[in-house]
């Protein structure tokens, strides 16, 4: 099959995908063979540009839409999809502020308890037992006292989460980028992280403005 071979694919691929709604209808021959036009092709490629900046599952539903004559359904999702890219761009910005604000200060030195260390960030003692319900910092309890005792590294934690609550971000985002600074062995190791973070957001969006010149193809392939 031409249509096949040209991307590489199975014939089993092209019809699965024309079982999905990601292709037409193919039309039939009098043995029951399936005939793939132009169109088809343009399709093929469309969804295939789409993947990649997409994702398959909303590549498949924007075709989908297409397919069935909704194209404003089509385009809505494209625009959920950059809406989540613009999020995303936002979040690591978030990020890169946090881990700047943190950059400045002196390396802190021995531990501090609750009270002191709540009066330096001009939050409540609750507010750091909420963040360490959410796994937002850890720290140890003193064997004696019971106090809790916030090391040089949970201050840290505590300053990232503070900067990222200010920035408007839940609990439940917050904690697992405190868990990757945690991972990394502190801040300066992530720079490298969120160099690669920024290189996979700019990748998908060349991927799709590379999708969108393709669906415009087809878009304008279906027209009368």
């Amino acid at each position: 099959m031409d249509l096949a071979r040209e991307h590489g694919l199975s014939t089993q691929a092209i019809r699965n995908y024309e079982d999905a709604g990601i292709l037409p209808a193919a039309e039939r021959t009098v043995h029951g063979y399936r005939t793939y036009t132009p169109l088809h092709a343009q399709a093929l490629r469309a969804f295939l540009a789409l993947v990649p900046g997409h994702g398959h599952q909303t590549a498949t539903s924007i075709m989908q839409a297409v397919n069935r004559g909704a194209a404003e359904d089509a385009l809505r999702l494209v625009d959920e999809s950059h809406g989540q890219l613009l999020d995303d761009r936002l979040t690591l910005q978030a990020v890169e502020a946090a881990l700047r604000d943190l950059a400045p200060v002196p390396q802190e030195r021995g531990d501090t308890f609750i009270g002191p260390l709540a009066r330096r960030l001009g939050i409540r003692p609750a507010t750091l037992r909420k963040w360490e319900n959410a796994g937002l910092v850890r720290p140890r309890r003193d064997p004696q006292t019971g106090y809790r005792v916030y090391s040089a590294a949970d201050v840290r934690d505590v300053r990232l989460a503070h900067q990222l609550r200010r920035g408007g971000y839940l609990l439940e985002q917050i904690a697992p980028l405190i868990a990757q600074v945690r991972s990394a062995g502190g801040v300066a190791p992530l720079e490298s992280t969120l160099r690669d973070w920024q290189a996979r957001l700019s990748a998908r969006g060349r991927a799709m403005l590379r999708g969108a010149a393709d669906l415009d193809a087809y878009l304008c392939a279906r027209e009368p």
